[in-house]
């Protein structure tokens, strides 16, 4: 009876959360105004090196987001200015929490509400009131040789994301926290999560390329830039990467035709 009662509280909590994230996203991908977008930098581990790069970011460290989000949003004659704009926020110290893994759909969706309630107590940044906030842990490369998946929630604009702590990996980090960001604007993977290989069409950057393999740029959404069948590399930055068709028209990108 408890375990009834606890899920009906779950969906009603859901649902008027739901209906919140909803209208927020409808404002989002309007693509009206700017969208103030807060990254907030967390170090993952006690490495004195990734203390030293969180402590050296700023916000040129990820204007190339913003700078690549323009140039797309002009290749489908959208007319705003600055379609984002990022802040960066204080460093913090506590971690937010992780997703289950793994998880029932239940402890998906409680993993879901605490993160919102942790991230509304640790927003402080000065300036706009950020539509989006981004939670960016930072690992040292050297402990850590695989990053833990990334998550970015279209249900109220959050995203927590893993990167390396390290200047050379610099690019392939913008190239994830713009993947994540898509994700808080309703864009879906566009990847086979078991093989990871971009799905086609919608994956690919160049669907009706001929030869259609290799592309020459990897869907942000699909993850790779497919060269052979079953084999793919990851972009090395964003100047490598493409908002698809499908992408476009899940973020409001694309216009509808009539």
């Amino acid at each position: 009876m408890f375990r009834k009662f606890r899920i009906l509280l779950l969906l009603l909590v859901l649902a008027t959360v739901g209906l919140s994230a909803w209208r927020a996203n409808s404002r989002l991908t309007a693509w009206e105004d700017s969208v103030h977008v807060a990254i907030y930098p967390i170090a993952a581990d006690d490495s004195p090196a990734t203390a030293r790069f969180v402590g050296e970011l700023n916000n040129d460290s990820f204007a190339e987001i913003g700078e690549w989000l323009q140039e797309e949003s002009k290749r489908y004659e959208r007319a705003v200015l600055q379609p984002v704009m990022l802040h960066l926020a204080p460093v913090l110290n506590e971690k937010p929490p992780l997703p289950p893994k793994p998880g029932s759909a239940l402890d998906i969706l409680q993993w879901s509400l605490q993160l919102r309630w942790w991230a509304s107590r640790h927003d402080a940044i000065a300036g706009p009131k950020p539509q989006v906030r981004l939670f960016v842990l930072f690992h040292d490369p050297e402990r850590t040789a695989m990053l833990p998946h990334s998550t970015g929630l279209s249900k109220g604009q959050l995203g927590v994301i893993h990167a390396f702590a390290s200047r050379q990996q610099r690019k392939q980090n913008l190239v994830v926290i713009a993947h994540e960001l898509l994700h808080t604007f309703g864009a879906s993977d566009k990847y086979d999560p078991a093989t990871l290989q971009p799905i086609y069409p919608q994956g690919y950057a160049e669907p009706q390329r001929q030869p259609r393999l290799p592309q020459v740029f990897a869907e942000i959404m699909g993850g790779r830039t497919p060269l052979a069948a079953g084999e793919s590399e990851i972009p090395a930055s964003l100047a490598e990467t493409l908002i698809g068709r499908e992408t476009a028209q899940e973020i409001g990108l694309l216009r509808s035709t009539p």
